[in-house]
């Protein structure tokens, strides 16, 4: 049965960083951590939900923020022009149910 074996904050980050620099599987083995373990680490780091500190990040890593903040950047202004577009839209509809409303109700009057 396997051991379900609790790591501290500092060894995860100590192994991130020996695994960046030998490779994610030979870091597992060198520590006797199970390689799924040491890429959920990996993925941490990457994804932001496991910080190995100041001055972690890599030439490499850091472009790649880079180049990741540009992207978002590029998504929300897209993002807010089709929010703009679809306030339009949405403005263009209300006015235009209130006419017809308006007309169904004179119709209903004049009717009577």
């Amino acid at each position: 049965m396997a051991e379900n074996r609790q790591y501290d904050h500092e060894y995860k980050v100590q192994a991130v960083k020996l695994a960046k620099e030998i490779g994610q599987a030979k870091a597992a083995k060198e520590l006797g951590v199970p390689k799924n373990t040491m890429y959920g680490w990996v993925r941490a780091n990457r994804l932001g939900s496991l910080d190995l500190g100041a001055g972690s990040q890599t030439p490499q890593s850091a472009m790649t923020l880079n180049e990741e903040l540009l992207k978002l950047r590029r998504q929300v202004k897209e993002l807010d022009k089709e929010n703009r577009r679809l306030k339009k839209e949405n403005d263009f509809l209300e006015e235009a149910s209130a006419f017809f409303a308006a007309g169904r109700l004179k119709s209903a009057k004049t009717k009577e």
